[in-house]
């Protein structure tokens, strides 16, 4: 759930998450769509399905134990470097570190190099003696992700905080720690159909589109946009904006009222809280709303 997710958006997702499933046994028994419904707002619905996948291979291959080695982790659905340290260090107490953006920052600033030219396995690897010092390694893996949430921050590091700053090559150069990072975008334009029955305030959804980011997904009928002219039976509602992960993306919106339920679709009302349906989908919903 922290995977590029902010702690205090996920705390309340956890607590019913766990409270819903205790262990790793009443997860694996679950069917898919709970889970995505205790998922629903969190985004990267991908991390639920692998979630599920992995409990299902520990309960029934792995007698409920996770492996111990990295490369047995790394097998296991959606588990990368940075999982895989992180629960060797967590769980086994082994001596590792879960290199993600924070590390990195961490590092960089305190050999003042830029992130692009540090081998951060090889910096680790050859620091075992001075990162290592202590038999609490879960502490650390988890006190130095800390560290660079709270002190060695993106903006404005609480400098005269940090523990280290002795060792720290560019708090010496009193280097300005002003970010210029700026998050890339793919930029994506969609036509999106809905097919709307009045009487019954529902909108048609399918799982059959080709779009890779939002696979698995209830979806009105949405496209890539193209030079074609729409056709004249589509009434134009409005564009809109939104974002899904690295992707800007540009609606253009439009509907048309039928009773006739398109091949492969089926009706959903839009009040309908019971079903997975995820916040892409939702905010469709809310812009054709008005129609009604």
């Amino acid at each position: 759930m922290l995977q590029q997710t902010q702690v205090k958006t996920v705390i309340p997702y956890f607590k019913k998450f766990t409270k819903e499933f205790p262990d790793l046994k009443s997860l694996s028994n679950c069917r898919k769509k709970k889970i995505l419904k205790l998922w629903e707002g969190l985004g990267y619905y991908r991390r639920a399905r692998n979630l599920l996948a992995t409990t299902k291979i520990l309960v029934k291959k792995k007698n409920s134990k996770l492996p111990k080695t990295i490369e047995e982790i790394k097998k296991l659905p959606g588990v990368g470097d940075y999982t895989a340290n992180a629960l060797l260090g967590l769980i086994y107490n082994q001596p590792t570190i879960a290199v993600d953006g924070n590390v990195k920052r961490i590092f960089s600033r305190i050999l003042n190099k830029n992130q692009d030219k540090i081998d951060f396995k090889k910096l680790i690897d050859d620091n075992k003696k001075r990162l290592f010092i202590t038999n609490r390694n879960a502490d650390l893996v988890e006190a130095i992700m800390e560290f660079g949430a709270l002190i060695c921050k993106p903006k404005l590091p609480d400098c005269s905080k940090c523990k280290v700053n002795h060792i720290c090559i560019s708090n010496k150069l009193k280097k300005s720690f002003k970010s210029n990072i700026k998050k890339k975008f793919l930029e994506k334009n969609y036509d999106v159909f809905c097919h709307l029955n009045k009487k019954n305030k529902q909108i048609a959804l399918t799982k059959n589109n080709n779009l890779g980011f939002l696979n698995e997904f209830n979806l009105p009928d949405i496209k890539e946009s193209s030079i074609k002219k729409i056709d004249k039976k589509w009434k134009f509602l409005r564009n809109y904006k939104n974002r899904i992960s690295n992707k800007k993306l540009k609606i253009n919106l439009y509907y048309k009222f039928s009773n006739k339920l398109p091949l492969n679709f089926n009706w959903h009302h839009l009040k309908n809280n019971k079903e997975f349906i995820p916040t892409f989908t939702k905010k469709i919903f809310r812009q054709v709303s008005i129609l009604f």
